[in-house]
């Protein structure tokens, strides 16, 4: 296999060093407006002599808001007498999309969450995908990637790890899910993991822990709340934050999704009418939703029903929809 290049990203900050830098992950870019222009992502490294490194992101995509928020609050908060290691901090891992206020890049259409490992000579955003693999994820032992709906779903809200071969890796990432302290904990299945970031750090045997807040696009005091507490809780199973645990309000409910099945994809274009709401408990054969053509009136809908019984944990927020569109996600409780 023919040696890769180095990387066109470059760092304004030395994470060897100790105390608070902030800077930026500096990716040149030529364009109409800046001919020698730059997407500069902004990046907080925060260090207190050896110890463990944790890496925490958000806004992989640029519509998802409780991990932007939270991790800018706290690199202005954090302070190294309070740790011991190293914490990276990169709360917009897709600058050009948050800029957007888009899921994906604009300048490339690139889902960082499906660029992974990248490339040096690939789009815009395989590139910082590429500097991820090749210079970031060596460098943690842990990591946090902070998801929510988007414009498009409503969750609820939950930590999650994998399935994985290696028993001991996926104990380690699941208990990190766990202590996080969502109201839900889960065991997850991807519809396409092969491409996704979570892939490329457990592909390098760490512990690696993702979640979904709700959605919208937008935030609420609930779920901003639930990213603060679990961003804290992280940092201390990570062996990192020098404080105590912040106990969530109860025990999180533990839950999988268990294949592809469970997400339940629309074979129509037109409106969306969910019969059901989140967290509703679902039995086999219950009316899930309803879609109706918009291309005249009179016309009976299509009925999509539950084939496995479950918790509705995921659904479309937009009503419209097409054809591919997943519309539910349900997921069963792990006893």
């Amino acid at each position: 296999m023919p040696k890769l290049p180095p990387s066109s990203v470059s760092a304004t900050v030395d994470f060897d060093a100790d105390g608070v830098q902030h800077g930026f992950l500096k990716l040149p870019y030529s364009h109409n407006d800046s001919a020698w222009g730059a997407i500069m992502t902004p990046i907080t490294v925060i260090k207190n002599g050896d110890g463990q490194t944790a890496l925490l992101t958000g806004g992989n995509h640029g519509d998802e808001y409780e991990g932007i928020t939270s991790l800018l609050k706290l690199t202005s908060k954090l302070k190294p007498n309070q740790i011991r290691g190293r914490v990276i901090i990169i709360p917009m891992m897709n600058a050009p999309a948050v800029q957007a206020s888009a899921r994906v890049s604009p300048i490339d259409n690139g889902n960082m969450n499906r660029a992974f490992p990248g490339h040096p000579y690939g789009g815009m955003t395989e590139r910082m995908a590429d500097y991820f693999t090749r210079h970031l994820i060596p460098m943690c032992d842990t990591a946090l990637d902070i998801h929510s709906g988007g414009k498009t779903l409503d969750i609820i809200p939950f930590a999650a790890a994998h399935r994985l071969k290696n028993k001991a890796q996926e104990f380690r990432c699941i208990e990190g899910a766990r202590l996080f302290g969502a109201p839900y904990t889960f065991y997850m299945e991807e519809m396409d993991p092969t491409k996704l970031y979570d892939t490329a750090v457990e592909s390098k045997g760490k512990v690696f822990v993702t979640t979904e807040l709700r959605g919208g696009g937008t935030t609420t005091p609930d779920t901003i709340a639930i990213a603060d507490r679990g961003i804290h809780n992280f940092l201390v199973y990570s062996g990192i934050l020098q404080k105590n645990y912040i106990d969530p309000p109860s025990e999180p409910v533990s839950l999988e999704i268990p294949d592809k099945d469970a997400y339940l994809q629309s074979e129509h274009n037109g409106i969306l009418e969910m019969c059901v709401s989140l967290g509703d408990e679902i039995k086999d054969g219950d009316l899930i939703a309803r879609i109706y053509t918009t291309e005249r009136t009179g016309q009976t809908p299509a009925y999509y029903r539950a084939t496995t019984g479950g918790i509705l944990a995921a659904r479309r927020h937009a009503s419209n929809i097409s054809i591919g569109d997943t519309f539910a996600v349900i997921a069963k409780t792990v006893e």
